[in-house]
């Protein structure tokens, strides 16, 4: 255990409950992690469990009508549960940036990439549109997009969802944010684009110290780039393990049941330059 200085986020005694005609039903509760400078921690379990709704608990960004999320998220000794809407768009994209699982639903459809890009950029900072656009192609550089003067003037259809994933990690890194939350990063693309993804978002958190929440049911992603790991089930955080210790020695029999069905990718494998 670090100092609590080393821990960039701190999730304690998580509760997340719906508001029900004929109640209040828990989605998840007792959800306990942390998050260090530079670190993965892969968070898994199957569709349903509570993956998602952890993390739109962490973004504040669940409709609060509906919901109550009792409980803390510390980001850097900030209190973010509670915090106003206001000062919660300054953090979101900012210190903590969302890489969602389909990247066509993360884009406008009647903006171009250019101009979603450099908006984000500009929300953020006091930047000139030209300094924006700058740093924009630079992180389109960063993720191997090809011809990002001519990609940033694409509306979102003209890319393929290989490449739309890799503008918003792009966005996602550009301004070097504390934490990526990064929600199936690689479910919707084929496995070649897979292993580009892992490999820019392990680029990410080693060039820019980024922590990364990475989400997936998939124990063979989280494999190649978590470094802990918290397995869901059923709203709760069942085990939590460093990755190797998981893989060799499974403690709980729903781990040891998601391991026995995982696929395998392999990162060390050459990878086919398609565009």
């Amino acid at each position: 255990m670090g100092t609590e200085e080393s821990k960039v986020l701190q999730v304690r005694d998580l509760h997340v409950q719906l508001k029900t005609k004929n109640g209040i039903t828990d989605l998840v509760k007792d959800i306990n992690f942390e998050l260090k400078p530079g670190k993965v921690l892969g968070l898994i379990g199957e569709s349903g469990c509570g993956k998602t709704i952890t993390s739109m608990s962490i973004l504040q960004l669940l409709n609060r009508k509906e919901t109550i999320i009792k409980g803390s998220i510390m980001l850097k000794g900030q209190e973010l549960n509670g915090l106003a809407e206001k000062e919660m768009r300054k953090i979101r994209g900012k210190d903590i940036a969302f890489i969602m699982q389909n990247p066509m639903n993360a884009f406008t459809p009647v903006f171009t990439i250019g101009h979603q890009f450099v908006e984000t950029i500009r929300s953020h900072t006091n930047w000139n549109k030209k300094q924006a656009t700058e740093l924009a192609i630079e992180s389109m550089k960063q993720v191997n997009l090809p011809e990002p003067n001519k990609l940033l003037k694409y509306y979102p259809f003209q890319l393929s969802g290989g490449m739309l994933q890799r503008v918003m990690i792009a966005i996602a890194a550009s301004l070097h944010p504390s934490i990526i939350i990064a929600d199936e990063p690689t479910t919707a693309l084929d496995v070649n684009n897979q292993k580009k993804v892992l490999r820019h978002l392990d680029k990410v958190r080693s060039d820019y110290g980024s922590a990364i929440l990475l989400i997936s049911h998939d124990l063979g992603v989280i494999a190649e780039l978590a470094d802990e790991v918290a397995v869901m089930q059923h709203g709760q955080i069942v085990e939590t393990a460093d990755v190797f210790q998981l893989f060799d020695n499974p403690k709980h029999e729903y781990t040891k049941k998601l391991l026995n069905a995982r696929p395998t990718l392999y990162l060390d494998e050459p990878v086919i330059n398609l565009i």
